[in-house]
């Protein structure tokens, strides 16, 4: 998300290597790991994670509040990190379940799904237990997880956690810096203006070489592009740049470049709008965006699919949309074009 903070631009150490991206397409689903009022069960969230494990959807991604203020029209103002016109789905006392700890009970209930946050307020976190434990969730999860990380747009969260709202940029470097230096150094020694430490051991360490994937969220402006450049293995288009994704990830290739890195290997998120006929999803339709939106580069495709009241109909209605996203992706690959 965009930021008007002062940049944290100079590494306190030898950059290690950034783990690979996965660049073939791949259908990921977004989970409502929040309710306007507190349900009856979360059980139906679960169920619906077991049954895009089980239909073969690539990842499950949920979002992430810690605390909320009143001033939830901040949401809207693009100058705090938020986007024009946008609307937070709950009011400030809407359930909000932490995503790490969410992902953990998902990652022992599924097999093969990938687990993400979009995005995770990770400067909100002390760094050096956030790197644990996205060590162990790596772990035990035997290699499927991927941070998406942002700054957030509201003040609250920061206040409450004891930070600087306007520094929230060089925060966040701050946290990933300690978290690659103590998934890729044992011992791991570290030196910045806000920490130091020396021959420290943290084990486990990520099962992914190179440590937990890193996906960075932002508009195509200079922190967020350094940033990415820096640390990302792919990008969560935000603001403009998700709502028009083919000139976003052009602007997004270029900044990046110039800035030294090779944007091939970035994965790209972008939205797979979801058309419906009479309540009905129509797959025709729905997978004519798939060409389109490869060509231009996405490479996660985010889709809002619904969970069903029975976990078996769930798990075939989701099987289908898989089965149908990858005829559409071979199709565009066979046809060379992508």
């Amino acid at each position: 998300m965009s930021e008007v903070d002062a940049a944290h631009d100079s590494p306190s150490q030898t950059e290690p290597p950034l783990p690979a991206a996965r660049l073939e397409p791949s259908l990921s689903l977004q989970l409502r790991s929040f309710a306007p009022t507190r349900p009856e069960s979360w059980q139906p969230l679960l169920d619906h994670a077991v049954a895009a494990d089980r239909a073969g959807i690539g990842k499950l991604v949920v979002s992430d509040h810690v605390v909320f203020g009143d001033s939830m029209d901040d949401y809207g103002d693009p100058a705090r990190g938020g986007v024009a016109g946008g609307k937070q789905p709950t009011g400030p006392d809407g359930e909000w379940l932490e995503p790490l700890t969410l992902l953990s009970v998902i990652a022992g209930r599924t097999e093969r799904v990938r687990l993400g946050t979009n995005i995770l307020l990770a400067a909100l976190r002390r760094p050096v237990v956030l790197a644990k434990m996205l060590s162990t969730l790596d772990v035990l999860s035997g290699g499927r997880v991927d941070l998406g990380v942002g700054t957030g747009w509201q003040q609250t969260e920061y206040d409450a956690a004891g930070l600087d709202f306007s520094a929230r940029g060089a925060l966040l470097d701050h946290s990933l810096e300690v978290c690659r230096t103590l998934w890729t150094q044992q011992p791991a020694s570290y030196r910045s203006d806000e920490l130091e430490f020396d021959t420290v051991h943290q084990m486990p360490t990520p099962l992914q070489p190179g440590g937990v994937p890193i996906w960075v969220s932002g508009t195509v402006n200079p922190r967020s592009m350094r940033r990415l450049a820096r640390f990302g293995s792919g990008w969560i288009p935000w603001g403009p740049a998700a709502a028009d994704v083919t000139t976003g990830i052009a602007e997004m290739r270029a900044a990046v470049a110039d800035l030294g890195r090779d944007p091939s290997d970035i994965a790209v998120v972008g939205t797979l709008p979801i058309v419906r006929n009479d309540g009905v999803i129509d797959l025709d339709a729905t997978m004519a965006s798939v060409e389109p939106l490869i060509a231009a580069g996405v490479t996660d495709f985010r889709a809002g699919l619904p969970a069903l009241d029975d976990l078996d109909e769930t798990t075939e209605m989701l099987a289908e949309v898989v089965e149908r996203f990858d005829s559409a992706v071979a199709g565009q690959t066979s046809s060379g074009t992508s």
